[in-house]
């Protein structure tokens, strides 16, 4: 194959422009990214080797090698994982952001720290080495294929395509850091990023050791499945730089859990509250959902089937030992072990939300500010489950000042005596509710209306009609 030059979608040389000169708030993330890709390469390469065997049998030990040279200013990350054909390449390398790149760069603020968050969102993270380099070759040879590829690019507006020569499956992306990025093709500065971010990563990071004829590639990460061990050898420290590797959140996340079932059914899950909302929370086409393996072999990326879709905004994992190894999206629908995991979850995350109600008011209101309108959804959605979704819900109230919030059980606490219902108004926004005349007479009698000023109110209380035996009713109808 001749050399080929294509160009970027026009959309994609400004994002690169931006990214490369905008996004420095926190210029290491590029190791991470590119780190995560090599570890999702491994997954998928060990997805595929439940049918293809073969595919793994040259090379079975998954690695990702991590090089550097001082005097060329180079950073290269190399992985024996799944590789890409050219095609791949092209649909990979050459169109970034497949969730859309306009809305990309409309969800841009200008706010650095935010920004930057957006990366992993919206699988961009490869780009993210032009933050640090001037121009980067990436190299790959797809398992099972005869072929390799070079991809070479500037981040400027085009890229090379020609034919390599790579003996083994895989990819290497090496990075010709720009003059004033040097600092980053040095063994202690890459450890330190490693140990920061990646380093429960499923598969061992090694970095050459030694001097001379005794220097050797040794791994420089723990290189083990973090959910598979105990949780008394875990720290807080340790889940938070977990959920930052496997979400790409720059931010710790508000709480998690962290659980082994045995026994009938036996599976493990990892699950995390975040503490920001994404951009697509309400995005219809939004792909949500946990990771899903079986004894540790990464199946799927978002399996929406292990959670309901009012709790879209979980993150985390299940790793299953009883769905069979050839389990696949379609397999997954209709499952009786998934019908019961899922179940298990639901409880999990509201054991979860109640606790935090409870210990940890402050860390609710956050969570309530950014993921309230969703978790509404719950009492339309999950009627098994209407009654503890319907403990968490928090409302404006007319006791209280603006931008306060207060669950139903205070409100039943300090009903009126004889008061047998729970009176509520809705309304476009809380000045506009408190301002209404409905609410007069409620004044009058002092008695508190709760205030429902989301759009997805309206929808929540014609669903949910009591609470603790109280009926719901609306200030607005009636006497």
């Amino acid at each position: 194959m001749s050399v080929e030059t294509r160009e970027f979608q026009a959309e994609v040389q400004q994002l690169l422009h931006l990214m490369i000169h905008s996004l420095y708030s926190n210029k290491e993330i590029f190791l991470r990214e590119l780190i995560s890709n090599a570890a999702d390469a491994a997954d998928k390469l060990r997805f595929e080797a439940i049918k293809q065997p073969d595919l793994l049998a040259d090379d079975p030990e998954l690695k990702v090698d991590l090089l550097f040279d001082e005097a060329a200013g180079t950073v290269i990350i190399r992985d024996n994982g799944i590789g890409m054909s050219r095609d791949e390449v092209i649909e990979n390398l050459g169109t970034i952001a497949r969730s859309g790149t306009r809305k990309f760069m409309d969800a841009l603020s200008g706010d650095q720290k935010k920004d930057s968050q957006l990366i992993g969102q919206f699988g961009v993270g490869f780009y993210s080495a032009f933050i640090v380099a001037d121009k980067v070759t990436v190299t790959t040879r797809r398992a099972g294929g005869t072929e390799a590829v070079q991809w070479i690019s500037d981040g400027k507006g085009s890229y090379t395509l020609e034919a390599a020569d790579k003996a083994d499956r895989g990819t290497e992306v090496t990075l010709h850091l720009r003059e004033d990025e040097k600092e980053f093709a040095n063994a202690s500065r890459l450890k330190f990023i490693v140990g920061r971010y990646s380093e429960h990563i499923g598969l061992p990071i090694r970095m050459l050791e030694g001097e001379g004829e005794e220097q050797s590639l040794k791994a420089i990460n723990q290189a083990s499945a973090l959910w598979t061990r105990p949780r008394n050898e875990l720290k807080d420290e340790d889940y938070q730089n977990f959920y930052q590797h496997l979400c790409h959140d720059f931010e710790a996340p508000l709480s998690w859990s962290h659980n082994r079932v045995e026994g009938n059914l036996e599976y493990t899950s990892l699950l995390y509250i975040p503490k920001r909302a994404p951009h697509d929370l309400w995005d219809r086409e939004q792909r949500n959902g946990v990771k899903l393996y079986v004894r540790r072999v990464f199946i799927l990326d978002h399996a929406k089937e292990l959670l309901p879709n009012y709790l879209r905004f979980v993150r985390g994992l299940v790793d299953s030992a009883d769905l069979r190894m050839n389990v696949s999206r379609e397999l997954l629908q209709g499952n009786k072990v998934v019908t019961k995991i899922r179940a298990a979850l639901v409880k999990r995350v509201l054991d979860l939300l109640e606790d935090m109600a409870k210990n940890k008011p402050e860390d609710y209101a956050t969570f309530w500010s950014e993921f309230g309108q969703v978790l509404k959804e719950g009492i339309v959605e999950d009627a098994d489950n209407r009654d503890r979704i319907a403990g968490l819900l928090r409302f404006a109230s007319t006791l209280h000042p603006e931008g306060a919030t207060v669950p139903l059980a205070e409100y039943v606490a300090r009903m009126k005596e004889g008061q047998e219902k729970i009176f509520y108004l809705t309304g476009e926004s809380r000045s506009a509710a408190r301002q209404s005349p409905h609410l007069e007479g409620f004044r009058k009698r002092e008695l508190e209306v709760l205030l429902m000023t989301d759009r997805v109110d309206e929808w929540v209380v014609s669903h949910l009609q009591s609470f603790q035996e109280k009926t719901l009713e609306s200030a607005a109808q009636g006497a």
